[in-house]
């Protein structure tokens, strides 16, 4: 059996905010996403069945209300979308488990929110789609947000969304834009200034998962100490940036389905900190279960990265 946790739904109201993040795809691959995006029930489950999977943590498919300019209504949408997946989860408690979406715009407000998603509605954490209208999740307003997070006990799954502003380095070259590599150095970006911005030093039991087997951070971990132990400014950290990365961040197998990348980040993580995860229905759940069934690891592994950690990470029922 196998818990996925990047998994994704949308309901009618957000349709006008998955378009904005949707890579350019045909009318009926779009007309195809939705409706697989939209379903909870024989579809969804066929597909989970047939790729071995026992539980799907379910999350609005991003951006959401984060690209929401009016405050009031992206808090009301955000309670919406939650009320909604509730419901879905409710009728099948077996199979389905929620992450909250909220509306950073206003910070106590989502924290509020998550409050409420998880005491109220049994929610295992939340995902956040990258910045918020151009604020990261270092800046000091976020502030009763990570000390709600980490009272509550639940992590935080950050998942990709366009740059703000495009990177010059990719005008001129769209093939590189959204996932194929935008917002790979996008959210890693956005991790490691959680890490220098001293975010775990604050809050040491917060938790953050990370996508796609760790949106490359896995490699570089080496590195990242070198130069910032040459680095000077004024926002010394009590420990090496892999301390965090290796403490406080746990990371999915979602759209890289492939040996070298799960056996760098089990070596750089540790066999705990690497969970099983598909994307549905971005990628394809057959090929993302039998790369994980056949990858080059041992069986007590496979088991912890399929099923254990993620039951241990958001304290979900064993077997």
């Amino acid at each position: 059996m196998k818990i996925a946790l990047e998994e994704h739904v949308v309901f009618p109201a957000f349709l006008d905010y998955l378009a904005h993040a949707m890579p350019k795809v045909t009318p009926g691959v779009y007309a195809d996403i939705v409706a697989q995006l939209s379903d909870f029930g024989e579809r969804r489950l066929a597909a989970m069945d047939a790729a071995g999977v026992g539980r799907a943590v379910l999350s609005l498919s991003g951006p959401g209300v984060q690209i929401e300019r009016d405050t009031a209504v992206a808090l009301r949408g955000a309670r919406l979308a939650n009320d909604l997946l509730a419901t879905e989860i409710q009728r099948r408690p077996d199979r389905y488990a929620g992450f909250a979406h909220l509306a950073l715009q206003d910070p106590l407000g989502a924290a509020d929110e998550l409050e409420r998603c998880v005491r109220e509605l049994g929610f295992v954490g939340a995902m956040v789609n990258g910045h918020t209208l151009g604020v990261y999740l270092d800046d000091p307003r976020f502030a009763p947000f990570w000390e709600r997070l980490e009272a509550l006990d639940v992590p935080l799954y950050l998942h990709p969304d366009d740059s703000f502003v495009k990177p010059y380095v990719l005008e001129g070259c769209d093939e590189l834009l959204k996932p194929t590599w935008e917002w790979t150095f996008e959210t890693a970006s956005h991790a490691l200034r959680l890490v220098f911005a001293g975010v775990f030093d604050r809050y040491p039991r917060a938790r953050l998962i990370l996508g796609h087997m760790g949106e490359t951070l896995p490699y570089v971990l080496w590195r990242l100490d070198s130069r910032a132990a040459l680095t000077t400014g004024n926002r010394p950290l009590a420990a090496p940036p892999s301390h965090y990365l290796r403490s406080n961040v746990y990371v999915t197998t979602s759209g890289q389905c492939a040996d070298v990348p799960l056996i760098a980040a089990l070596s750089a993580l540790g066999e705990d900190r690497v969970l099983f995860s598909i994307d549905y229905p971005y990628e394809d759940s057959a090929t993302a279960a039998r790369f994980i069934e056949n990858a080059a690891i041992d069986e007590t592994v496979r088991d912890k990265v399929c099923r254990r950690n993620a039951e241990a990470l958001l304290r979900l029922p064993a077997g």
